[in-house]
């Protein structure tokens, strides 16, 4: 590892590696410059083996004397060059997870466009796909202090992501809800997790629709207490949570559940069944309550909220672990799911945050657009240098 003006390294004895802050001029104050050398230190020393322990110090009269005060006030170190590209592609998240490729090698790109002489900053930025506007497609953006630097880097990234355009495919196996109910049905990992992509509150969703849970309830598997277990996470319904809690643990109750923001595709749910649980005191949800009819447990909420962690349905005493089915408003698995799941599948559900986005009826974005319009030609990815937002 290299020195450079702005730190030093003094070696590694015993697994403790110490890392000199050198600008004793400044007090060693934390300039963009110092910043960005003690990035680019940590990152080396995070694949350092020997090293266990960092020691930072300062070179001079003392450790350091904080952000460079002078440097903020003069806006020195801000960017000189902001290139923008616009990249005719809409694409959801699902569709451009880290976890496979070609998003995982694409993003890989970016990190190191960061660390050349030059550049600050750079970005690629998937847009969102359900926005109906002019704005709405894929952007890169690149800053620095150096012109050619900061267009010439971001042409690459713009045409490396043009380049893998028909490569993105859904993060995991997708299929229609009687399909994806199919395969969980016949499978015997648990859970098996289906993604009610549709109605994703994290995406855009109300998470209010009931067009899923109006469909499972009609399935005969589900109604007897005796059939697969399915974990419904889950629907509104602040009329459920009151009754729920009036009558209490263990007694039945009566109340309609949904679609008071999105009724688009299928109304209120009139939902009958037992008790199993009341929690209270959720940051989101504010109060769940876990409704049991057949072999479904319904969670409903006061609040819409989605459950994104294993504590969410243990609180209400499910375990997600071994429950046949779970069933959650999400698109891509976060962390804590993925890694209990069993086996999983997408299904292409409706909702505001519909991924089917082919049968969108677009009208506003800018056209031609990849995958909408997949023999397009011509794509101008050269750079366009904007000014500072605050120079607009």
């Amino acid at each position: 590892m290299k020195n450079n003006s702005y730190t030093l390294l003094q070696g590694s004895n015993s697994g403790i590696t110490r890392l000199k802050l050198n600008d004793p001029g400044t007090y060693n104050s934390l300039s963009t410059s110092m910043l960005k050398s003690l990035i680019s230190r940590f990152k080396e020393l995070d694949k350092d083996q020997k090293t266990r322990v960092i020691i930072i110090e300062g070179s001079g009269k003392g450790f350091s004397a904080g952000h460079n005060l002078k440097e903020v006030k003069s806006l020195k170190g801000k960017p000189k060059y902001k290139a923008w590209i616009p990249v005719p592609i809409l694409l959801p998240g699902e569709k451009t997870s880290t976890r496979i490729e070609p998003g995982k090698s694409l993003y890989a790109k970016v990190q190191p466009v960061t660390e050349k002489e030059g550049i600050i900053d750079a970005a690629i930025w998937v847009g969102y796909a359900w926005a109906d506007e002019p704005r709405n497609h894929a952007v890169v953006m690149v800053t620095g202090d150096n012109k050619e630097a900061v267009s010439s880097n971001a042409e690459s990234l713009a045409n490396a992501f043009w380049d893998v355009r028909h490569e993105f495919a859904f993060v995991a196996p997708t299929a229609d809800l009687e399909t994806s109910l199919s395969y969980a049905l016949k499978s015997e990992k648990k859970p098996y997790i289906i993604s009610d992509m549709g109605d994703n509150p994290t995406a855009g969703g109300a998470g209010d629709v009931t067009w899923t849970l109006r469909e499972l309830l009609k399935k005969k598997v589900f109604k007897k207490s005796s059939g697969p277990e399915l974990i419904y996470a889950s629907i509104p319904g602040p009329d459920m949570v009151k009754k729920a809690m009036e009558v209490g643990i263990g007694n039945k109750v009566s109340a309609y559940v949904g679609a008071e923001v999105d009724d688009r595709y299928s109304p209120p749910i009139l939902l009958s069944g037992v008790v199993e649980a009341i929690h209270q005191g959720d940051i989101h949800a504010e109060t769940e309550v876990v409704i049991k009819t057949g072999s479904l447990k319904v969670i409903v909420t006061k609040k819409r909220k989605p459950y994104h962690k294993e504590k969410d349905f243990t609180q209400l005493g499910l375990n997600p672990r071994e429950t046949d089915i779970l069933v959650v408003k999400i698109g891509y698995l976060v962390p804590e799911l993925y890694n209990i799941r069993g086996d999983w599948i997408m299904a292409l559900t409706p909702g505001g945050v519909d991924q089917d986005l082919e049968r969108l009826d677009y009208k506003r974005i800018k056209r031609p657009m990849f995958p909408l319009d997949k023999d397009m030609e011509n794509v101008d990815l050269t750079t366009r240098f904007i000014k500072a937002s605050d120079a607009l």
